[in-house]
């Protein structure tokens, strides 16, 4: 096997493989997938001179730890969390060399939910579909890293402006999404649309990268019944029988019967990746584009 790899040590709660996902499946309903805080992934590639596209690996709660078994280049950016090489403090949001052999651990976030790890040559498992994203919905997609997987990279990247460090957008306290009403809306009471785009909501524990689910003033129906499957797009906020607004991630289903109360701008999307339980969230009503 090739010494362009890199051996889990510890693949962490939830640990997988990321790029820009798959776009332009939904009639075969498969869903976008890619890293859920996209700038995050294309920052780390950018430290460590792979393209945008280049996959990463995205980490949940409590990082992973990795051993190259060749010199690599590596960055760890998105949430905020402790990073030591064999043991010692390193930076993190910034360009490590790593020797073949050492090992890389990425803690458990200090604030936020995902860390994305860049490693030049980006992470080359098989594609699917043009991508090599994990998707938890479709299972589409490399399984989700376990302890003693291996992980094939791509060649070293050629000579790059290299960058020490870069500004990230720290994890929201607040979560405000900018939402455009429709195409369901009238499917809820004239008070009900009022309380969505005024009331605060939290974010629930049962969010992943299918959906931010949320907590708070119950949406109520004007029109009883369900819909007839319909299409969904990323960022559609879903109201199911709850009352509750879901609202949809990269792994999200591509149809659904549950009336959509509006759509959150997709530029609003990667703070919600990061936003944890408990974190207030705000729909603010917009008009379209």
């Amino acid at each position: 096997m090739t010494d362009r790899a890199l051996s889990v040590v510890r693949a962490g709660v939830l640990t997988t493989v990321q790029d820009q996902g798959r776009p332009g499946h939904a009639h075969l309903g498969v869903p976008r997938s890619g890293a859920l805080d996209a700038p995050a992934a294309a920052l780390v590639n950018r430290l460590v001179g792979n393209p945008p596209g280049a996959a990463v690996l995205e980490t949940t709660v409590n990082g992973c730890a990795l051993r190259p078994r060749s010199a690599v280049t590596v960055a760890v950016g998105g949430a905020p969390c402790p990073v030591t090489v064999n043991g010692r403090p390193a930076a993190w949001g910034a360009p490590l060399r790593l020797p073949a052999g050492a090992v890389l651990d990425v803690g458990s976030a200090v604030s936020g939910l995902r860390s994305y790890v860049g490693v030049s040559g980006g992470v080359t498992v098989e594609p699917v579909l043009g991508s090599r994203s994990t998707d938890l919905l479709s299972g589409l997609g490399p399984e989700p890293l376990t302890d003693g997987m291996v992980l094939p990279l791509g060649p070293e990247p050629a000579a790059h402006t290299r960058v020490d460090v870069a500004p990230q957008a720290a994890p929201p306290a607040e979560l405000v999404l900018r939402v455009t009403l429709g195409p369901r809306d009238d499917w809820f009471t004239p008070d009900a649309v009022r309380v969505f785009t005024t009331r605060a909501y939290r974010v629930s524990p049962a969010s992943n990268r299918i959906g931010l689910r949320t907590e708070g003033p119950v949406l109520e129906r004007a029109l009883p019944g369900e819909l007839a499957s319909e299409g969904m797009v990323l960022g559609a906020v879903q109201v199911p029988p709850n009352g509750q607004p879901v609202v949809f991630l990269a792994d999200h289903p591509t149809t659904g019967g549950y009336p959509v109360i509006g759509v959150v701008r997709t530029t609003d999307l990667p703070a919600a990746a990061q936003a944890v339980p408990g974190t207030p969230v705000r729909f603010v009503a917009v008009r379209r584009l």
